[in-house]
């Protein structure tokens, strides 16, 4: 069950947002003084878009369901480490709170509070994606954290100050929101994948390649919002059964324009495994109103 105390505010008037429990006749909600209210949907995540929605194409559910298949049999295992070990020291031993934008299938997440309860720190948790399928999995994966329907181009719906780390893994950036959510000792975690990423895997399937000048566009969009603390790393050797390699190919933005059927029949001929390699960036960063002289 979630926290009853996260900082969420309501997208109509920007007043605090009370969690409560599941009634007799309804399911959970939130609340706020104002009266607006927003009950969650039978699978447990809630929908906070008003007016005209968004504009975004949301992942489908045959994109989410291959995501689910391939995060879940554990092939990215060591980014979901890496991105714990980089968020987990920076959180309160009591009152935490986690963002992660773009929570998708919510297994990055699930890694982060884990391994936070491992290490005997109680973590809350928002989820953000703007994909209904997506987060009808997340929240079966992840149910003590809120997961909402939210357009990361929109001012969040989250309180000044009040998150301990946002994470953002393959997923759009908003640096003067995340900025603003933070606490002073916060930090914004973001991967992002390097040049060669998937290389063997995309010549065969179609899937995008990796733009050029990706970490300098990163570097830029947070300039005046955050300062880098370090960067690491992360190299997946992968070995796929022709299934998971399909899944891998159609999970991603390519999934947007490319069938899973077509992907799966141009691997056919792929001898097994099929090999590639996941090639990912960590970078760490703090907002820069707080980094140290």
């Amino acid at each position: 069950m979630p926290s009853a105390d996260l900082p969420l505010l309501c997208p109509v008037c920007s007043r605090p947002l009370e969690y409560l429990e599941a009634e007799a006749t309804r399911q959970p909600r939130l609340l706020c003084p104002s009266g607006h209210s927003f009950d969650a949907a039978r699978q447990g995540y809630f929908n906070l878009l008003v007016g005209k929605g968004t504009p975004f194409e949301p992942d489908s559910a045959a994109m989410v369901a291959s995501r689910y298949a391939f995060l879940g049999n554990g092939h990215y295992g060591p980014l979901q480490q890496a991105l714990a070990s980089a968020v987990v020291p920076v959180l309160r031993p009591e009152g935490a709170v986690v963002l992660d934008s773009g929570t998708g299938t919510g297994h990055y997440l699930r890694a982060i509070l884990d391994a936070a309860a491992a290490g005997g720190r109680k973590a809350s948790a928002i989820g953000l994606d703007i994909s209904k399928f997506a987060l009808r999995r997340a929240a079966r994966l992840n149910p003590e954290a809120v997961n909402l329907v939210w357009d990361i181009w929109r001012p969040l719906p989250v309180a000044d100050n009040s998150v301990d780390a946002v994470t953002v893994v393959f997923a759009p950036r908003n640096p003067a929101e995340f900025a603003r959510v933070l606490r002073p000792e916060g930090v914004l975690a973001v991967v992002t994948p390097r040049p060669g990423h998937l290389a063997g895997i995309a010549a065969v399937t179609g899937m995008l390649g990796i733009e050029e000048g990706k970490d300098e566009r990163l570097a830029e969009a947070m300039a005046g919002h955050f300062e880098p603390e370090k960067a690491v790393d992360v190299d997946i050797p992968l070995k796929l059964g022709r299934a998971a390699a399909a899944d891998l190919a159609f999970m991603g933005p390519a999934g947007h324009h490319l069938d899973r059927y077509k992907i799966a029949a141009r691997l056919e001929d792929s001898p097994e495994p099929v090999e590639a390699d996941a090639k990912f960036r960590l970078s760490v960063f703090r907002p820069t109103a707080h980094v140290a002289p």
